[in-house]
């Protein structure tokens, strides 16, 4: 499984710049995103990554999320999407 890992800050800011990426990368394959690189995040990167997953499901490939910043799962459990992320090991 290919691995895309955004490095830096993924904020309001800095988000429109990996979108296309993550698409590209979505679309042609199983993909995990790692966030371990990821030094800053906000409720743009949660977008990102459901916009990354709709592209892998509607190309029949699987996206899973490692290293999720405690942050990013502190809010997709008050956005209540927590459950829709592939998290691996769990969020």
């Amino acid at each position: 499984m290919r691995v895309f890992a955004p490095v830096g800050e993924l904020t309001m800011q800095s988000a429109p710049a990996q979108l296309e990426e993550g698409r590209r990368l979505a679309a042609a394959g199983d993909l995990v995103v790692d966030f371990s690189a990821v030094t800053a995040a906000d409720s743009s990167a949660l977008a990102l990554l459901l916009e990354w997953m709709r592209f892998a499901r509607a190309e029949g490939y699987a996206l899973s999320v490692r290293g999720l910043p405690a942050g990013l799962a502190s809010l997709s459990r008050l956005y209540d999407i927590d459950a829709l992320l592939p998290v691996e090991g769990g969020a």
